[in-house]
């Protein structure tokens, strides 16, 4: 007995409501469409889909479930994908590979759905085209959810990060932590300090001209440069881009003029030392020097030192200003 044409549909009707795609579907709609799907089994830890593999289905959860990670297999698991839910969908309708890893956390049964076929049963039903766009709305929360989170993390993983990851010096960060510290000391003290910044001149030419990659060895060549020359207790960071900023404690402004000048000296070439400085390509710095004043504090140095380099680029580059 296989029942009547009621019951069948019925039935039928039964098994669609519980997967998210087929809610609320007349049957009888996609009827043929699903005779043409396939069905397939994959085994515990299995690998389904991956970013560097095209995907041109959606797997539907028939029973057994999904585990998704970001970034790569051994990371947390994001998400389980248990019976009636689907993945997929995002690199069909994205029309490019998966942004995830999706792997069998046990042996999975699946309905499988071609991109052609898809799309044929969104023509053919209001309610599957619905249910689609609602499964694609709660990705996309998903995926903010998760880039808000790994933005947040990254951004705490800045705050605490004090090294360039090119040059190996300081960064910005570990400028703000040590700089005023340093300050404040030889303020106490009764101690000269000073500060010098400096920039790479003319480098995005240089870097139109020559290449990032160049760039990037020009800079690291520079840095080089600036820890050989610079005292073990001188306190040298990567300000940013192109820029450098050196603080010298127990140094009044005419010592900083005089090791700038050294600096400035081996970077273009002209003392003969300066093999690390790419010397057959054109490069040269600019710096500003500043000591601090009376009742100074970092922000006023600084802005001396800004001062003083602007100085010195409007002077023809290539130089040290005080």
């Amino acid at each position: 007995m296989h029942g009547s044409p009621a019951t069948n549909s019925d039935y039928r009707r039964s098994l669609l409501e519980g997967l998210e795609l087929f809610r609320h579907v007349v049957p009888n709609d996609i009827h043929d469409l699903l005779q043409r799907c396939d069905r397939r089994d994959i085994e515990a830890n299995e690998l389904l889909l991956s970013p560097d593999l095209e995907n041109e289905n959606v797997y539907v959860v028939l029973s057994g479930s999904l585990n998704v990670y970001v970034g790569s297999p051994k990371a947390p698991v994001l998400a389980t994908m248990e019976t009636g839910a689907c993945v997929g969908e995002m690199s069909i309708i994205e029309d490019r590979d998966p942004s995830a890893y999706v792997i069998a956390a046990e042996d999975t049964h699946m309905l499988v759905i071609h991109r052609s076929i898809l799309w044929e049963m969104v023509e053919a039903s209001h309610e599957f085209a619905k249910n689609l766009l609602v499964v694609l709305s709660e990705r996309v929360r998903s995926h903010n959810r998760v880039i808000a989170h790994n933005y947040g993390e990254i951004r705490k993983f800045e705050r605490h990060a004090t090294t360039d990851a090119l040059t190996g010096l300081g960064n910005r960060h570990a400028m703000m932590e040590s700089f005023p510290e340093e300050v404040l000391a030889c303020v106490k003290d009764e101690r000269p300090v000073a500060l010098i910044m400096i920039d790479v001149d003319r480098f995005k030419q240089f870097n139109d001209m020559f290449g990032h990659i160049a760039g990037d060895r020009a800079l690291c060549a520079v840095s080089r440069i600036l820890k050989k020359h610079f005292r073990p207790g001188d306190l040298l960071v990567r300000y940013g881009g192109d820029e450098f900023a050196v603080l010298l404690p127990d140094a009044n402004i005419e010592q900083a003029v005089t090791v700038g000048e050294r600096v400035r000296e081996s970077v273009c070439g002209a003392t003969g030392d300066g093999t690390d400085s790419l010397i057959q390509i054109p490069l040269a710095v600019s710096m500003g020097v500043a000591q601090l004043r009376e009742k100074g504090t970092l922000d006023t140095l600084i802005r001396d030192a800004d001062a003083a380099l602007y100085r010195a680029k409007h002077a023809g580059r290539n130089t040290v200003s005080e």
